[in-house]
Parts: structure tokens; C-alpha cells; sequence
């Protein structure tokens, strides 16, 4: 039975959203950091570079606010839902992490809003905090259940052995995963990611790290395809994950994989052409659709639109044009913001600078198109913003974005 909360404490909950919302990040940033110093051993679960650049502490933030601006009916925030419980099942959260959250989250408010925080006030949140909690594990135990039960499933972390290292470009390659045990892999939906797990030397702490699957399902293996994230802003670390992928992990290596999860995926029952707007390394998922649906439907009418730098970071062109010449309904487009002389001298792109609506509108002939979008998020919120413009019915926009829902339109 799903837990409600008293009518009176509810009432208190809402009285003070506007409150809890205007003091959010400094209430979580506070939060991490107290829970961090009460239980370090969670830093093998949470990723530390988001907690430098913030993307963490915005995030619990929305989520927090999310589920208790909408407590009495949390349906209709399901999409949001979905994809903290598939993140939580993929990192391998499970309902005896919930308790330490919860004492932390509260002693933050607590400490943030001070004597405005009153014994009623806390009494009233500490409760919410229940229901919420409840609604994340009542979801996550049967993705759990799911997960393992499948052909191929497997519970928690499963050894994985690197069959193939390949770069695609200058900052990305990839990874041919094997399982190590020879098993039958399960199945997954073009668009979802697995989570690695490392141990790196000189780190105290495991790394966890979600990357989307790039390859399309039903081989005998996993593809990632992983840039190497070199520190682009003063104060910020590399990529500590990906850096220790492309420099020293290697054929033959074993890397610790948890099942593929992930709410952004293909609508293969759509009829609709197919539009896949992809910004960097957000190819990735979108390379997986498009495997996935030149092989089942290759008279479906695909638009291929990939931005890069220049050649040096453009990933999978070859494979890409190869699938063009062999599906006359594959039509790619490149854009490049900074093109090398090689690149002018060989025509290997169609458009100089930004992906526009202007762009968009002319080379797709029709609007009537499901779009999927996935990149840096300057670039997604530029697309979101042009299909929003071309005034693209909502359910045809589809898109993967690790930020708080709600971000690209701001």
C-alpha cells in the first residue's frame, strides 16, 4: 500500500515549497557535504567531479522540489521518476541508502533555514521525505526484479573483459565489451546506458560512470564510445573516468558493468522519418538507434545531422557515410563549428558554425518527423529551442540530457 501523508502535514509541506525552493542548491550542496563527512564510504557511489561543477546539488535540488510540489499525485511527474529510479538501479542504489539520505537532506534544512525550520516544520518534511522515498523504492525493487529475471540479466556488477579498443577520432574511442563468464547478453533499447565501475589507482574512492550503449542490440557484445574529457574550464579536473579509460585501459582488460538501463530510448512502433540530432560525443546513443534501424527498417527514411569541431572529433563519419551508400533513405548532414583547411579543401561537411532552424528547415522536407537529440547543453538547448520554434508537437521530441528536466527551456 502506497504511503499518504496527514492532511495536516501536507498543508505544511506546501506552505513551505517556496521556501525549500528558494534556499534548494544551498540546502543540498550543504546536504552532500554533511552526508559525505557522516558516511565517506557513499563517495563510491556518487560521481565527486559533479559535486565540483554543481550538476549534482541542481539536480537533487529540482528532484526534491519535484516530488514534493507534487506529492499527492506523483504520476504526473512519472518521466522524471523513470529516470532517477533507472539511474538509481544502474548505480545500484537500494532502500538502505535511503534512511542516511533522508537524515541528511533533513539536518541540511534544518541548518540552512535555521529557527524558521520549526520542530512542526521538520516533523512535516521528515514525513514527506517517507512518502517520497517509498514511491523510489517500491519502483526501483521491481526494476531490480526485471533486470535480473531477463535472459541474459544479471544482478549489481557483472566482469566485463575489453575485446576491442577502438579511436573513432581524436578524443573518442571505443570499447567492445565482453562478458566475462561467456554468457548470453541481455537485450537492451537503443538509446540506454550501462554504468562501469574502476577502481584507479591513487583514488581512494571507486568511480562509477554512465555511458550510453553505441551499438546496436543483439550482438555479442557492448560498445561504448567514450570521449577522453580533457579539463576545458579553469578550476575543473579532467575527466577522471574517461582519461583512465583511453590511457590505460587496454584488450584483455576487465571492467566491472551493471545492467543497461536508461528512460531515453527508440520508438520502434513510430512510422514516422526518423531525425537524429546529435551534438559531440551525444552521438552516441543516437548512433545506436541508427544501427538498430537500418537493420530492421532499411527503407525507413532516416536524417542523420551531426555537429563536431572539425573532422579531428568527428566520430564514426566513415561508418556512417558506408550505411548511407548502402540505404538510399539515409540522408546525413554534417556541421562543423570550426573547420580545418582539410575540411574545407574536401567539402566534408555541409554547413560552417551552429545547427540552426533555418538549417533544419531546409533539408528536412516535412516537419511531421519524430526527433531525437542528445549533445553539450548549449547545443540541446539550441535544437529544444528551433523544434519549439517550428512548433514540433511535444511527443515527438525526444531527447537524452544528465542536467534537471526543465533546463532546456530556460
Amino acid at each position: 500500500m502506497v504511503k499518504q501523508l496527514d492532511p495536516k502535514k501536507l498543508e505544511i509541506v506546501k506552505a513551505t515549497l517556496p521556501v525549500v525552493k528558494e534556499h534548494g542548491e544551498a540546502i543540498t550542496k550543504h546536504f552532500y557535504k554533511r552526508m559525505f563527512a557522516n558516511h565517506p564510504q557513499l563517495k563510491n557511489i556518487f560521481n565527486m567531479t559533479h559535486q565540483i561543477t554543481g550538476h549534482q546539488p541542481k539536480a537533487l535540488a529540482d528532484a526534491v522540489y519535484g516530488a514534493a510540489a507534487n506529492i499527492e499525485d506523483m504520476t504526473q511527474i512519472m518521466p522524471v521518476l523513470e529516470r532517477i529510479g533507472e539511474k538509481h538501479r544502474s548505480l545500484q542504489i537500494k532502500p538502505e541508502h535511503y534512511p542516511i539520505v533522508g537524515e541528511n537532506l533533513l539536518g541540511a534544512i534544518k541548518e540552512v533555514l535555521g529557527d524558521a525550520a520549526t520542530d512542526e516544520i521538520m516533523d512535516a518534511w521528515a514525513d514527506a521525505y517517507e512518502v517520497i522515498s517509498d514511491v523510489f523504492i517500491r519502483m526501483e525493487n521491481e526494476l531490480y526484479k526485471t533486470t535480473e529475471a531477463q535472459p541474459g540479466g544479471w544482478a549489481g556488477f557483472k566482469d566485463f573483459v575489453v575485446d576491442r579498443k577502438v579511436p573513432e577520432s581524436d578524443v573518442i574511442t571505443s570499447f567492445y565489451l565482453k562478458p566475462k563468464d561467456g554468457a548470453k547478453l541481455a537485450v537492451f533499447t537503443p538509446g540506454q546506458y550501462i554504468t562501469v565501475k574502476m577502481e584507479i589507482p591513487d583514488h581512494e574512492y571507486t568511480a562509477l560512470r554512465q555511458y550510453s550503449l553505441s551499438d546496436r542490440p543483439g550482438l555479442d557484445y557492448y560498445r561504448i564510445s567514450v570521449r577522453r574529457e580533457d579539463p576545458r574550464e579553469e578550476g575543473l579536473p579532467p575527466g577522471v573516468v574517461s582519461t583512465y579509460l583511453h590511457n590505460h585501459i587496454n584488450e584483455g582488460d576487465i571492467i566491472p558493468v551493471s545492467a543497461p538501463a536508461g528512460d531515453f530510448y527508440l520508438d520502434r512502433k513510430s512510422k514516422l522519418p526518423l531525425v537524429l540530432i546529435s551534438g559531440g560525443v551525444g552521438l552516441t546513443p543516437l548512433m545506436s538507434m541508427l544501427n538498430t534501424v537500418s537493420e530492421e527498417e532499411p527503407k525507413k527514411e532516416i536524417y542523420w545531422i551531426h555537429a563536431a569541431v572539425n573532422s579531428k572529433y568527428h566520430a564514426f563519419k566513415k561508418h556512417v557515410d558506408d550505411l548511407a551508400a548502402s540505404h538510399k533513405n539515409l540522408k546525413p548532414y554534417i556541421i562543423y563549428e570550426k573547420p580545418i583547411e582539410v575540411d574545407k579543401e574536401s567539402k566534408l561537411y555541409d554547413k560552417e558554425g551552429y545547427i540552426t532552424l533555418d538549417f533544419l528547415k531546409g533539408i528536412l522536407p516535412s516537419k511531421d518527423n519524430d526527433f531525437y537529440f542528445c549533445g553539450p547543453t548549449p547545443f540541446m538547448k539550441a535544437v529544444n529551442q528551433a523544434l519549439n520554434q517550428w512548433e514540433i508537437p511535444k511527443e515527438r521530441i525526444h531527447y537524452e540530457f544528465f542536467g534537471s528536466f526543465g533546463d532546456l527551456d530556460e
